[in-house]
């Protein structure tokens, strides 16, 4: 029968090889994590202007979307007052990859407004139109919710929507991104009324009277529709300063 001791010591090697096993396994897996996070955040970007594809995003390949993303979206980084940021100046605020694909909107929304800084994707269609595609942050019942939202070149009408959730619940909350027919609704709405005051789209219970800011909201899943109305609100508003300087240009 063994001694202590050599349990002991035994147990030690044994958890400190596996300790190196899982080490070194967890380094040589992280640039497949980051590939497949980064490709995973570019198809929500792409879903939000999916109607101008030639196919459905779900459809397309890791490498289609790489290279969609790479020959038809301009990005930049912009701040609060309308500015453009560097890519240097992206990596001084703790970004190394420097650009719009690499700003975390959860981390940025924790910050004050006047020190945010926001991503802008612009998608260049094959007919010359552009789409210009915000992201924007929030909380639903039990975690964040964010979506990427598409706007006209009018930087008025919302051209498609894309929503993510961390943990709604399954069939209620989590319908936000489970059901193409509450994205869709936003097709067509609009962010200001007819005297150009921001008016936002708000999502109602029950049905919605208003087709140009309103929709229909999930039953079931109040908290999650008034994380997204205000998502929006909150949201849509750090953009104005540049939506401002585009049109003046």
């Amino acid at each position: 029968m063994h001694s202590t001791g050599y349990v002991v010591k035994f147990i030690l090697i044994v958890s400190v090889v596996v300790a190196l096993v899982l080490a070194s396994m967890a380094t040589l897996l992280q640039p497949i994590h980051d590939r497949n996070e980064a490709i995973a955040n570019k198809r929500s970007i792409l879903n939000a202007v999916g109607h101008h594809l030639e196919q459905p995003v779900r459809s397309l390949s890791d490498d289609e979307v790489l290279e969609i993303f790479d020959n038809q979206i301009d990005q930049y980084v912009v701040d609060v007052e309308g500015n453009t940021l560097s890519k240097e100046e992206v990596q001084k605020k703790g970004y190394s990859g420097g650009m719009a694909e690499h700003i975390n909107i959860g981390r940025e929304r924790r910050k004050s407004e006047s020190e945010r800084i926001m991503p802008v994707f612009v998608f260049n269609t094959t007919d010359d139109r552009q789409f210009y595609i915000v992201a924007v942050h929030g909380s639903g019942l039990w975690d964040d919710i964010w979506a990427h939202v598409a706007l006209e070149d009018d930087f008025n009408t919302i051209a498609g929507v894309a929503f993510g959730h961390a943990a709604e619940t399954p069939g209620l909350g989590a319908e936000i991104t489970d059901d193409p027919m509450f994205s869709e609704q936003f097709r067509g709405t609009r962010l200001f009324d007819d005297e150009g005051e921001f008016k936002s789209v708000t999502v109602v219970k029950g049905r919605a009277r208003d087709e140009y800011h309103e929709v229909d909201g999930v039953t079931g899943a109040t908290v999650t529709n008034d994380g997204v109305t205000d998502m929006f609100r909150r949201g849509l508003r750090n953009y104005f300063a540049y939506f401002e300087k585009l049109e003046t240009q």
